[in-house]
């Protein structure tokens, strides 16, 4: 019997995960499963619906394993909670949550489990580009991700350690990930009598895509500041590399889908009974 495989991913409009789906498909097919990618539009309840929709189908209908990408990290442990009583293998991408550790006790054969990447190391990566382009320190302007996000906690956190006590001083505003948030973020931080006085010598983002959003507020505020060094995140070909390759950022931070590797333990658990290990940690790598 082939393995069926849902992976529920938050939206389809940011190039990460789109990679993500066409990276669990590609290892669905190399490996004989069948992998089915859905797009929940950064819509909680849409997701929540999509995927009680496999847990409470009929026995002989139900996916092998659910591999979600919340908006929320510990969101969704109800789903998770109902999957596990009906024997569906659940996995996160790109997220932990403390629910996991409860479920894998109470359900020690199943495969719940999250695929994630090294966030701390996108901060230290990020730290080592930012001493290069700034050697004696600098005023910065950081566009973090959800400030409630542990992932974006994490590579503020990686970030300020591996900067140690060198004198850089840093304003952070928070975006939801995506290019309209961070520009509606810095557009509203301009707009303070503060950020005059603040004057950033580099720009560091959490991701590529609110790089692009930050950079179209400054060019239409500050003009002087949209030139200034860039820093993002995520490293798609088409996306932060390109932008890196054409002169749009000083540099990113490539991360490797989670997609793949999560099919990959799914199968092996429902093949070979192989219960996956609590975490996967991925190594994200600079670029350039």
């Amino acid at each position: 019997m082939t393995e069926r495989v849902i992976v529920s991913l938050t939206s389809a409009e940011q190039e990460y995960q789109v990679l993500q789906g066409q990276d669990a498909r590609e290892v669905g097919r190399g490996l004989g499963a069948e992998v089915e990618v859905l797009f929940a539009e950064d819509n909680a309840v849409l997701q929540i619906q999509q995927l009680f929709a496999f847990v409470h189908a009929p026995e002989s209908e139900r996916p092998a394993a659910l591999l979600v990408h919340t908006r929320v990290a510990d969101g969704l442990e109800r789903v998770a909670r109902n999957a596990a009583k009906a024997g569906i293998g659940w996995f996160l991408l790109n997220r932990t949550a403390p629910y996991l550790d409860v479920l894998r006790s109470e359900h020690p054969a199943l495969a719940m489990a999250s695929v994630t990447t090294d966030h701390l190391e996108i901060g230290r990566i990020h730290a080592r580009q930012l001493a290069r382009l700034c050697p004696d320190g600098a005023h910065v302007l950081y566009v973090q991700g959800p400030a409630d996000a542990p992932s974006a906690k994490q590579r503020l956190e990686g970030l300020e350690e591996a900067l140690g006590g060198r004198p850089f001083d840093f304003k952070v505003v928070n975006g939801e990930w995506t290019s309209t948030s961070a520009e509606k973020a810095i557009t509203a931080w301009l707009r303070l009598r503060t950020a005059e006085l603040f004057r950033p010598q580099a720009v560091v983002c959490q991701n590529d895509n609110m790089a692009s959003g930050a950079r179209k507020a400054l060019q239409a505020l500050r003009p002087e500041w949209a030139r200034l060094p860039f820093l993002g995140c995520d490293g798609l070909t088409q996306g932060g590399r390109r932008e890196v390759d054409e002169g749009r950022l000083a540099g990113t931070v490539v991360i490797p889908s989670c997609g793949g590797p999560a099919v990959e333990l799914a199968v092996a658990w429902k093949r070979a009974a192989r219960v996956p290990a609590a975490q996967t940690v991925l190594a994200p790598s600079p670029y350039p």
